[in-house]
């Protein structure tokens, strides 16, 4: 079946996923039936082609493995996937590249443009210090070498978002050059919930972003009535960081976008916000046979909106490139920019890619080169925050899992409240587990700021809140009940202000052994029928008691001394 075709190249190719997932994906492309072109009995379209209506748009599970499905007494190629992803990140400078126009997101379309940005006739371009600044942070970050001179080239290509006919770029003396990021792979097959992986950088190089085409009538250039050019994007500064093909899976290259982001944040550099297109991916898929040096046909797949996306389409596109490899059909596969179709789950092509020598680099005339001082990379090395490895490795030594460490240094402002609440006493896996749970929860359905929260409850009173639990003065279900009105501020600054809260409100855990005692007397002489049913072996009733008891104390008993005395009572000798 092609179905099982499409998930023996999945696995042949090392994308890792569960089996349910991938056969869900196949089942739903092949239900839009957008594999065949019209009128035709092949399997997958060819690779370069997009029909009207995007009928080409290529599938995993097409029926290319059955119309040219190897012998059984063949021997089945083992094939593995070679990706390198080049993540644009828009630097979150006050003004633009090389004016002084303002580079802010959401302002008015062509707002923010002037003479210089526009490319007109007789401006000349003057360099952001800014820009170099949050790019050498970055690059030091990357564990990267920082060329001391580099130089600025003028990449020529025509398109309307791009007023000048070129974009001031770096091609072959970049700023940055080599380094690495370690990234934790999700893996829950381990005990640690994941799996660290190296991953090298080629480059980092600063360049300036184009401007942005919006289509009446459709989401894309295809199929729409008309383009509107906004060039207020044109001329904010990017830096362009390109991985070596290190990535074998879907899986490792959303782990690669998350740390990259991850570490731009925490340097303060670029907010990374995806959808505003602050840090776009473009991913590079090829395939090969596993164990073979030389690398395949190179797809490119531009503009990941998320890492969700990325994973899956690298996944779609690894499976697309097997099948024809598998259906002898590799002449199909093209060196080409395709794009993702997150309704149909498919990538399509866009357009055969351009080579270097289409792009005529040549040095920018009017930019000096590019020279900086051991002094000042050793100075920006030196004020260097924490870095999210080491935040999750500090994490790590508190005892806390992998999984907690990777999502509490997801966010620098997570990161920070975090550290707040231990340096306020709380103990670290209690601490861990209420901002991953309820107080993250809160601030998804609020929809508020970590940066906000700090405003509205104050680190000192979550771990006063969180130290009553540990002490057992309040469980942690009276815990729930008070948290709602820290994050309405009523905990102050901690220092006794929860307590007082608790105690105000009657919400003080009961641990006294004679009280809980009568209590738990109380409920028995109440219901003589269960306790007789109990003693006659129906234990299950032990539950029945200890809701009662709860009811009783209006949830204020505390479970551990409410068990052992409720226990005694009902095993008492006769």
């Amino acid at each position: 079946m092609a179905v099982c075709g499409s998930m023996r190249a999945l696995a042949r190719a090392g994308v890792q996923g569960p089996c349910q997932r991938l056969w869900a994906v196949s089942q739903q492309l092949r239900l839009f039936g957008v594999c065949r072109r019209a009128g035709s009995s092949s399997g997958l379209a060819a690779a370069g082609a997009a029909p009207p209506g995007r009928a080409g748009l290529a599938c995993a599970a097409s029926a290319a493995a059955t119309d040219a499905a190897p012998s059984s007494s063949k021997q089945k190629v083992e094939y593995e996937a070679v990706i390198g992803i080049e993540t644009h990140v828009q630097l979150n400078t006050a003004t633009k590249a090389f004016c002084g126009c303002a580079s802010e997101f959401g302002a008015e379309p062509n707002s923010n443009v002037c003479p210089i940005c526009l490319g007109h006739p007789g401006t000349l371009p003057a360099l952001n210090a800014e820009m170099v600044r949050k790019a050498v942070l970055a690059g030091l970050a990357l564990n990267a070498r920082v060329a001391l001179e580099s130089k600025f080239d003028r990449k020529q290509y025509f398109y309307p978002d791009l007023p000048k006919g070129y974009q001031i770029s770096q091609y072959d003396v970049p700023l940055c050059e080599g380094g690495w990021v370690e990234v934790v792979v999700p893996d829950s097959s381990t005990a640690t919930g994941g799996s660290p992986r190296r991953i090298g950088v080629t480059r980092a190089h600063l360049e300036e972003d184009a401007g942005k085409l919006v289509h009446g009538g459709a989401a894309s250039l295809s199929g729409s009535d008309y383009s509107l050019a906004d060039y207020n994007r044109g001329g904010v500064p990017l830096l362009e960081i390109v991985s070596e093909p290190d990535m074998r899976s879907g899986a490792e290259a959303a782990a690669y976008g998350a740390e990259l982001r991850r570490i731009m944040r925490f340097l303060g550099v670029s907010d990374g916000n995806m959808a505003e297109g602050s840090m776009r991916c473009d991913v590079n898929i090829s395939v090969r046979p596993a164990g073979r040096a030389a690398f395949g046909t190179k797809v490119e797949i531009k503009n990941m909106n998320s890492f969700n996306a990325m994973q899956r389409a690298i996944e779609f596109e690894v499976a697309r490139q097997v099948e024809l490899l598998e259906a002898g059909r590799e002449g199909e596969i093209v060196q080409e920019t395709r794009l993702w179709d997150e309704g149909r789950q498919c990538t399509y092509s866009m357009r055969r890619k351009e080579g270097l020598a289409d792009y005529r680099y040549f040095p920018e005339p009017d930019l000096p080169p590019l020279v900086l001082s051991q002094a000042y990379v050793d100075e920006l090395q030196a004020s260097m925050p924490e870095l999210p490895a080491a935040v999750r490795q500090r994490y790590a030594s508190l005892g806390l899992s992998q999984y907690d460490a990777v999502v509490l240094s997801d966010e620098p402002a997570v990161a920070r409240y975090f550290d707040a609440l231990l340096a306020a006493g709380a103990p670290a896996k209690p601490a861990a587990n209420w901002v991953q749970g309820d107080v993250m929860a809160h601030c998804k359905e609020a929809k508020l700021a970590w940066e906000a929260l700090l405003g509205v409850m104050a680190p000192a009173a979550l771990a006063e809140m969180i130290q009553l639990i540990e002490d057992g003065t309040i469980s942690g279900k009276i815990g729930k009940e008070v948290l709602p009105a820290l994050l309405a501020g009523e905990g102050g600054a901690g220092g006794g202000s929860v307590r007082a809260l608790v105690e105000a409100r009657g919400l003080v855990q009961i641990s006294d052994p004679a009280a809980l005692g009568a209590i738990v007397d109380s409920v028995l002489a109440a219901n003589p029928k269960q306790l007789e049913q109990y003693r006659g072996g129906k234990t299950k009733l032990q539950g029945f008691f200890v809701g009662a008891v709860m009811k009783e104390s209006k949830g204020r008993a505390n479970p551990a001394e409410l068990n052992r005395i409720l226990m005694e009572r009902l095993n008492a000798p006769q």
